[in-house]
Parts: structure tokens; C-alpha cells; sequence
């Protein structure tokens, strides 16, 4: 057994005692500390010294601090994202909105302009760039810090000619139409257990939305429809207990929300069209 392997086995054996995924964090970290994909990790492992970084990282994640903050990167979709303290961790249940948006312009040119509410460190609008380079989008936060990640993603994905970013207060302040609107927002109960690490590291306005988690959903349904030009798509992400009342709100604002599952089969999206 290599000195590589050997460090692997030790990282995941004290990893399981906080992780779920304890050999998969382990190989993240150990990429991250060798400067390599993690493919090439599993592939062709190198020969030689096991970094000093690793143990650190190890112990960090022992710490519960989420892995994308200690390698600072997420892979989504298409795309691998700078993150780190003060930005939402990217989510694979996210990709069902650009997985919905695919479906919904399924044999057209695609949306020409994107919306993206709440980007973050951009993740949906620069996924949502790299999916159709014909676009052009704009990503609003209500977060610098966010918005300092999702600026250094799109120039170093080469989508920052075809991203603008801009603080700003949802869709407030904005004037146009677009053909695909996407948004992640925060929708967690205030007194929600979000799980080890979660509420510890990651920031708690990009998480938490007032005592029963619609807070900004209550903001957003009557934005949408002066947002969202004929012919569009506004895909709006959910917690998995929400269907029913986050759709209300969206029903009342006179919108016909129709239901997205994510790939566990749980209701993770609104999708709606004008």
C-alpha cells in the first residue's frame, strides 16, 4: 500500500465519524492538496510524499466546515465554481432548474437573455451561460462577497462579456424582460436543523427565510410576471416540503406553477411560463 493510499484509508476511517461520504470527501481533499482532479487521483495516482496540506484539510473537515469551502471550488453542471465563506455551496438538487430550462427550450435557439435572482457565486447564470453561448444574462445579489466570487467565475470561465452582475434588492430594480429567469432563494424554516456545518459556515441570509421559509417567496411571486418575457421560463428552486406553499403564493400572484422533482424524486422546483 502507497503512502497516498495508506493516508486515504486513515482520512476516511476519521471522516465517518461526521461525514456521510467520508472516502469521497477524502479524495477531494487529497486532490485538492496535490494540485490534481480528483479523476487523475483515482486513475493515475502520483507516486511520492503525501502533502502536509492534507492533514489539515482533514482536520478542518473534521470540523464539519464544508469540503467546497476547503478546497475552494464546486463542480455544477458544466462548471467548476470558486467558492468560500460569505457564498452558498453550491447544490446538485439546483441543477433541476437548468435541467427544466433544457427541456423547455428543447429544439429552439434557447433563452437569449437569463435572469438570475440571487446568483451567488453565480452558479446558475454561468451554467446557464455555458449551456447556451449564444446568451447573455445578469445576475443579481443582495451580497458583495457573493458577487466578488461570482465576478471572478465568470472571468475565469471566459462568460464575463456575457455576464453582468449587479447588487440589488431581487428584482426590484429591474426593467427587462428575460426569457429565462432562474433563482435559488432562501427558504429555510428560522428554527430549521440544517444538518452539521451547514448554519456554522455558510452564510445565513443566503439560507434562512423568516419563521416558516417563504419570507422571499412572498417577495418574489409578484416580480415574476413583469420579469419574464412571452414564451419564457422563471424555474425557481423549493425546499422538498414546499410544493404546496410556495405554489400558493405563486397562484395568487396569478401564475400557474407547475412542479419539478429533483433526481431523489422530491419536489425541488417551480416552473413558470407566461
Amino acid at each position: 500500500m502507497t503512502q497516498l493510499s495508506r493516508a486515504l484509508s486513515r482520512a476516511t476511517e476519521f471522516l465517518s465519524a461526521t461525514s456521510d461520504t467520508p472516502r469521497l470527501d477524502a479524495e477531494l481533499l487529497m486532490a485538492a492538496a496535490l494540485g490534481i482532479g480528483r479523476d487523475r487521483l483515482i486513475l493515475d495516482p502520483p507516486k511520492g510524499e503525501v502533502p502536509a496540506t492534507f492533514s489539515a484539510f482533514v482536520e478542518r473537515r473534521g470540523a464539519d466546515e464544508p469540503v467546497a469551502y476547503i478546497t475552494g471550488q464546486r463542480a455544477f453542471w458544466t462548471i467548476d465554481l470558486e467558492v468560500g465563506p460569505g457564498a452558498l455551496v453550491p447544490r446538485p438538487d439546483s441543477e433541476t432548474l437548468i435541467a427544466a430550462a433544457v427541456e423547455h427550450f428543447a429544439g429552439t435557439s434557447g433563452p437569449k437573455r437569463i435572469l438570475d435572482l440571487g446568483t451567488g457565486p453565480g452558479t446558475l447564470l454561468l451554467a446557464a451561460l455555458d449551456e447556451w453561448p449564444a446568451a447573455t444574462g445578469l445576475g443579481i445579489d443582495a451580497s458583495p462577497i457573493a458577487l466578488g466570487y461570482a465576478q471572478r467565475n465568470a472571468e475565469r470561465l471566459g462568460l464575463s462579456g456575457r455576464a453582468a452582475l449587479q447588487l440589488g434588492d431581487w428584482g426590484r430594480d429591474v426593467r427587462q424582460r428575460f426569457d429565462l429567469i432562474l433563482c435559488n432563494p432562501p427558504y429555510v424554516a428560522a428554527e430549521a436543523d440544517l444538518g452539521p456545518g451547514v448554519a456554522e459556515y455558510e452564510p445565513a441570509e443566503a439560507l434562512f427565510a423568516g419563521a416558516d421559509g417563504l419570507d422571499d417567496y412572498r417577495r418574489l411571486a409578484p416580480q415574476v410576471g413583469r420579469l419574464l418575457a412571452p414564451g419564457g421560463l422563471a424555474a425557481i428552486e423549493i425546499g422538498s416540503d414546499q410544493a404546496g406553499s410556495a405554489a400558493a403564493l405563486f397562484t395568487v400572484a396569478g401564475h400557474r406553477p407547475v412542479l419539478a422533482n429533483d433526481l431523489g424524486g422530491r419536489p425541488r422546483a417551480l416552473l413558470i411560463t407566461v
